[in-house]
């Protein structure tokens, strides 16, 4: 045990409460479930040393993200303990309104960001937060755990790089307790010390004897200060032992009882506890006085949170729950206009955005000095410097986590993907991490994913896909889609103040291909309204990006043959404009939905499917998706725009349509 002499007598008497606390609530929940009158528990018993220790060492405004293990963060931070309870139980009154489980939550009035089920995906976040308090010039730190199996996740190392080379305030925590579900440590480590792999990444490591809170305590103000010397992060494995079950329902019949009972004789709790006897810091009748105290509080916060009702809601309440509502007033078109080039008006967007706003920032590979692969961020490293338009190590998850963390801190971070097609490494923090903050614990998420997208410039499979149908059955995301340097422009600067996740989905064909007239001022087009931009009588074209230029070309000609098309650019997929494609639809009864993703599950699918079930009496003709064949983009230009391409067959699906 660590030398009992470095603290004062007050403080160890304190730090055994909080150590009792969790204990307590432990010990109590068990019970309950014996009793069946709760039906799971997660448990923590006997690594609550690690929780406490690393939350009593920290300061009130250093941000912990904890896994579901860590209640001795939530009591520790002094969490109360009667809507606590109503959390875990799901009953009404918990933190989450019933949308989510456990510790899945955060709360910022108590610098506490809970963890979501997916294995390390809280570590760049923690990045991200630690980055604002750099940013901010604040003696602040993250502290983020993980369990030693989530060390073998990508997340992990991703988030130890851009630690290690931005040199972040952040602490990474292995509780390194043994287990997995059920598998050992041993046989998915391929090391014993953990704390071995820091120096990898250029920072310290230190493995401790995570039983043992004084040790804790210790080596957790030691990183700490580490830390706000500006020195960068620290790994600091915490070796302990799960002695429940993953969760309490499965049992440990898969554990040796040899190790657990040798583990029992570690017990944390118990250790401390016979330490301050020992050395007279406490008696042992004041240790069952404590207990008392605190059982009886756990007892009344427990049997109250039982007493609730369930969560009520209704489909209204849930829905509105997904998205954040903005409060920044929409900017109108006004006075002078330039013409620019699509990549231009992308640029002029995002450097307006950071003129008036020093909270957006800019990252993503090779966006500083070289100006993107694109050069859509030409310019911008010199007007605003290098801690606002930042190169990133090739880490799309890591910098899709450090943006979430960055958003919960108050900025608004624009990444640049180099391209959409490298967003699948980053899938699962859009999908299970930014679009789902905001509905269970209502915190606004303003991240602006930039994604170079689609085809028709020869790139082959792996740099020409259109992949934003994925993202359009994801609530809580955003996804637009411009088709013009006016829309770029005034899309992505709604995009930037919108207070939700959006998908801001560029055509790198026409970055340059498409010039026009774009008003010099800032201005806004809002998000889920679609634009006409050809009128007609005979039939409905639907469509985004590069094929609103196809649709144009098609309607021009068909004008000139006394046939009249309305062109609708949805411009926006997610929220789409149903009412003005229904409007549309009204006037003409045919429709055409033409993108230049592959047919199997495209976007095309949603608009025809729900004018089908909502509009089919105003239709005179079924409706005609026209899209990519469904292989991967080809790299042979020929094959892509005669055989792969939605553009080889729309002329001929028209003419079907028209004449049906």
């Amino acid at each position: 045990m660590s030398k009992i002499k470095q603290f004062p007598n007050s403080e160890l008497r304190e730090l055994l409460r909080a150590l009792l606390v969790p204990r307590i609530i432990e010990e109590h929940m068990l019970r309950l479930i014996r009793h069946n009158r709760i039906s799971k528990w997660f448990s923590g018993y006997g690594q609550e040393a690690i929780a406490v220790g690393c939350t009593w060492a920290l300061g009130e405004t250093d941000v912990i993200l904890p896994l579901h293990r860590n209640l001795g963060v939530w009591t520790t931070r002094e969490v109360p303990l009667r809507p606590l309870f109503c959390q875990i139980m799901g009953k009404a009154g918990g933190y989450t309104m019933g949308r989510d489980r456990t510790f899945h939550f955060g709360l910022p009035e108590k610098r506490v960001v809970g963890m979501i089920s997916h294995l390390g995906a809280m570590l760049p976040v923690a990045c991200g937060i630690a980055q604002a308090a750099q940013l901010k010039g604040t003696n602040e730190i993250a502290v983020v755990f993980c369990g030693e199996g989530a060390t073998r996740e990508g997340d992990f190392h991703e988030a130890c790089s851009l630690a290690g080379v931005w040199k972040l305030p952040v602490l990474f925590v292995i509780e390194n307790n043994g287990y997995g579900l059920s598998t050992p440590s041993e046989e998915a480590l391929p090391i014993t010390d953990l704390a071995d792999a820091a120096p990898g990444y250029g920072f310290p490591g230190v493995s401790i004897d995570g039983n043992d809170v004084l040790s804790v305590v210790t080596a957790v103000r030691s990183a700490a200060t580490h830390a706000r010397e500006g020195k960068g992060p620290t790994l600091l494995e915490m070796k302990t032992f799960r002695r429940r079950g993953h969760e309490e329902a499965s049992g440990v019949k898969y554990v040796p009882k040899a190790l657990i009972k040798e583990w029992e004789a570690k017990d944390p709790v118990d250790q401390y506890t016979a330490q301050l006897i020992k050395k007279k810091v406490i008696s042992l009748e004041e240790v069952q006085q404590m207990r008392d105290e605190i059982s009886e509080s756990v007892e009344e916060a427990s049997e109250y949170a039982l007493a609730q009702p369930l969560v009520e809601s209704t489909q209204s309440k849930e829905k509105s729950a997904v998205y954040a509502i903005g409060s920044e007033p929409l900017r109108q078109p006004r006075g002078k206009q330039s013409e620019l080039r699509f990549v231009d008006a992308v640029c002029e967007a995002m450097r307006q955005a950071m003129e008036e706003d020093e909270r957006i920032l800019l990252m993503g590979q090779d966006v500083a000095e070289y100006g993107g692969v694109f050069k859509a961020s030409a310019g911008l490293l010199e007007q605003f410097g290098s801690a606002r338009v930042r190169n990133t190590p090739i880490i799309e998850s890591g910098i899709l986590g450090a943006a979430l963390g960055l958003a919960l801190e108050g900025f608004r971070p624009i990444i640049e993907m180099q391209y959409a097609d490298f967003i699948s490494c980053g899938f699962n923090q859009i999908v299970n991490n930014l679009a789902t903050t905001h509905y269970r614990w209502n915190a606004p998420v303003n991240v602006t994913i930039r994604a170079p997208f689609g085809g028709h410039i020869g790139a082959g499979p792996f740099h020409s896909q259109s992949k934003e149908a994925w993202f359009c059955h994801v609530p809580g995301l955003k996804v637009v889609v411009p088709s013009t340097p006016y829309d770029a422009k005034g899309l992505l600067l709604a995009s930037i103040a919108d207070p939700n996740p959006i998908l801001y989905f560029e055509h790198k064909y026409l970055y340059r291909s498409q010039r026009g007239l774009v008003p010099n001022a800032a201005f806004d087009i809002p998000l889920g309204k679609a634009a006409c931009l050809h009128p007609g009588e005979d039939a409905t074209i639907v469509t985004y990006g590069l094929c609103v230029q196809w649709a144009l070309e098609e309607a021009h000609l068909q004008r000139k043959k006394g046939v009249s098309v309305e062109v609708i650019d949805l411009r926006t997929l997610l929220p789409w404009d149903q009412d003005a494609v229904l409007r549309s639809l009204k006037k003409t009864g045919r429709l055409l939905v033409l993108h230049e993703a592959t047919m199997m599950g495209g976007f095309g699918a949603e608009i025809a499917a729900r004018i089908t079930e909502e509009a089919f009496e105003y239709l005179d003709a079924p409706p005609v998706r026209v899209a990519s064949l469904d292989t991967s983009v080809p790299f042979s230009i020929n094959l892509e725009t005669e055989i792969f391409s939605a553009h080889a067959r729309f002329k001929e699906a028209l003419g079907r349509l028209l004449a049906y």
